[in-house]
């Protein structure tokens, strides 16, 4: 009869144990004892929904790209919505549950629109490929159509839906991805290219998040020998309340087009094409209420143009290559605007770093300060100077620093004389045209140090 010995080690203390072999019972320390068994890994109920991912290719989606596969991505489009659903969202939006719309990393090629429902619906990622608009694709069309061709009065044609990791080839027949009447739309990892109209249109609703993107008409890495012959607009933001952030516009005539309020752009770098050609980075286009903030953005050789500007912010942006900020007067109206803590770079050739194009009459809360020039010309609301001089009058003139003209709302000055024994009287005299003058009543050798302010 064989003898088995066990040894159990814990602590200082060691426990040994002689038993036959033939003992049917398991033998477990009563330290094993609380550590409970492993169970097997549960199996899918019996009748439970499986993951609803709708593999396009399972429709006939041909992934080479050389035959059309418009009809199938729109069979598939159709089961992702006719699925069961999980109730609503906003009311009367059906929620889809979190379907997908697997493209599988396929190129595929699409000769109509692609557009989901009639009816509104939620919660519905499609992702995972590229999209080639066909030779015989409408110029006035999108790839991706996120509008309804029956919309609800007064409600929304969808909400939450991602659109990820996405290549759109607009093969130079229209836009990219059009989102209507939309809220919580997530356009995210995209590259969106030859497009003729936009890259990206958001009108009506709100809400709509772009980030981690690429747009740009032609592919190019920049000093593109066609810059001058760029054309289109990559994104045009008709809409409240949407951000563009983390994206980089490589070529269109404008990167961003803004004609809605509160929408913010961060982190957005834009060299499409050159101001000196006539391109535009970023265009604030809603004269009198644009509420728009514009923060650590990169301007490369391309500006900013704001309309009649109401609450906008510029700030910690950078701006290459004589990029400069041009405020347009549509109405004369500039109010609530701050320009603040940005870098400049240029090329010596004296342009300023904020100008104007036309006349403003009602300005109000305008701050263009603290801004880090070089080989630009600085211009500011706030500006301090001195000048020296032996008479009864000194006059310093601030018209190369300011940003509006005859515009001088306070003024703040020191009157510092050398060795004369006298102690003149003096007094601020004019501010017009931007130049203060300053008097005494003896004639003195003396410096006067000056800041003057246009805000009101």
């Amino acid at each position: 009869m064989m003898m088995i010995k066990i040894k159990f080690v814990y602590g200082d203390h060691y426990h040994h144990y002689n038993h036959h072999s033939e003992l049917k019972e398991p033998l477990i320390h009563p330290m094993l004892a609380s550590f409970p068994a492993p169970t097997p890994h549960s199996e899918p109920q019996q009748g439970s929904r499986p993951p609803r991912v709708y593999k396009v290719t399972s429709y006939g989606a041909d992934p080479t790209g050389k035959s059309d596969s418009t009809e199938a991505f729109e069979r598939a489009f159709a089961d992702a919505i006719g699925g069961p659903d999980q109730g609503s969202l906003m009311e009367g939006i059906t929620n889809l549950g979190g379907a997908q719309i697997d493209l599988q990393g396929g190129n595929y090629l699409i000769a109509r629109s692609l557009r989901l429902s009639p009816h509104p619906v939620a919660n519905l990622l499609i992702h995972g490929g590229t999209l080639t608009a066909s030779k015989d694709f409408p110029a006035d069309a999108f790839l991706i159509d996120l509008s309804s061709s029956s919309p609800k009065t007064g409600g929304y044609n969808y909400e939450f839906l991602t659109l990820k990791d996405l290549l759109l080839d607009c093969n130079y027949k229209g836009g990219g991805i059009s989102v209507i009447n939309s809220l919580r739309i997530t356009i995210e990892n995209c590259y969106i290219t030859h497009f003729t109209s936009d890259g990206i249109l958001v009108q009506g609703g709100h809400e709509t998040y772009i980030r981690n993107s690429f747009l740009g008409q032609h592919i190019t890495a920049g000093g593109d020998k066609g810059e001058r012959d760029f054309t289109g607009t990559a994104i045009r933001l008709m809409g409240n309340d949407n951000a563009v952030t983390d994206v980089v516009i490589f070529s269109a005539a404008v990167g961003i087009s803004i004609e809605g309020q509160a929408n913010i752009i961060s982190g957005v770098h834009c060299y499409n094409k050159a101001t000196g050609f006539g391109g535009i980075g970023i265009h604030v286009k809603l004269p009198g209420l644009t509420q728009t903030r514009i923060v650590n953005c990169y301007l490369d050789y391309t500006g900013i143009v704001a309309e009649d500007p109401v609450q906008l912010l510029v700030s910690n942006s950078f701006f290459l290559g004589d990029a400069f900020i041009l405020l347009k007067s549509v109405k004369g109206i500039a109010s609530g605007v701050s320009i603040v803590d940005n870098m400049f770079s240029g090329s010596d050739r004296g342009i300023d770093i904020v100008q104007l194009d036309g006349a403003f009459g009602e300005v109000d809360q305008v701050i263009v300060e603290r801004n880090s020039v070089r080989g630009m010309s600085l211009k500011s609301t706030v500006a301090s100077s001195s000048v020296e001089g032996n008479g009864t009058s000194w006059l310093v003139d601030f018209n190369q620093l300011l940003l509006f003209p005859n515009r001088i709302r306070r003024v703040q000055y020191s009157f510092s004389t050398g060795g004369d024994s006298s102690f003149p009287n003096h007094a601020l005299r004019n501010t017009s045209n931007n130049r203060v003058v300053i008097q005494s009543n003896l004639a003195v050798s003396a410096t006067v140090f000056v800041t003057v302010n246009q805000l009101a």
